[in-house]
């Protein structure tokens, strides 16, 4: 019984703190992103973010339409050039199957969707939602920018 509470206590910990860590891009790439500069003619621009401590030593799997775009940890924003004028389905790894939603995106415009972490029953889980444009921009500045194309799986 001892070892089931402390198991307990053990797991809930390492959720509410921990440091997981993810390859990051430098500090130059990451100022460039917080400028939110337009996208490119016929793209749309999508910041996808990971603002709390939460499960901090989670790391879950991003992808957009299907293709990774990387491992998120606690304070950490990932930015990705899609093409506009088209739906995009952005998916992150959850306990038990992923979490997903999509994304018509209009060309010249960014995107900022926000990546949490839940309470799950064996391990944290993560979902995911659209964010306005003022709140995320807020958000991203306080973050980093980590390297795209690192997923678990």
């Amino acid at each position: 019984m001892k070892f089931a509470g402390s198991a307990l206590v053990a797991g809930v910990a390492m959720f509410v703190s921990g440091c997981a860590t993810v390859p990051m891009t430098s500090k130059e790439l990451s100022a460039q992103a917080k400028r939110f500069d337009a996208p490119p003619a016929g793209q749309s621009g999508m910041y996808i973010y990971r603002d709390s401590n939460i499960g901090g030593a989670i790391k879950k799997d991003i992808w957009i339409d299907g293709e990774c775009l990387g491992e998120s940890a606690p304070q950490v924003f990932f930015y990705k050039s899609v093409d506009g004028d088209k739906e995009h389905v952005i998916s992150t790894e959850s306990e038990f199957s992923p979490n997903q939603i999509s994304i018509f995106t209009k060309s010249g415009t960014n995107y900022f969707v926000r990546q949490y972490i839940k309470i799950g029953v064996f391990v944290g889980g993560a979902d995911l939602e659209v964010v306005p444009t003022e709140q995320g921009a807020s958000a991203v500045q306080e973050l980093s920018l980590a390297q795209s194309g690192n997923c678990s799986k």
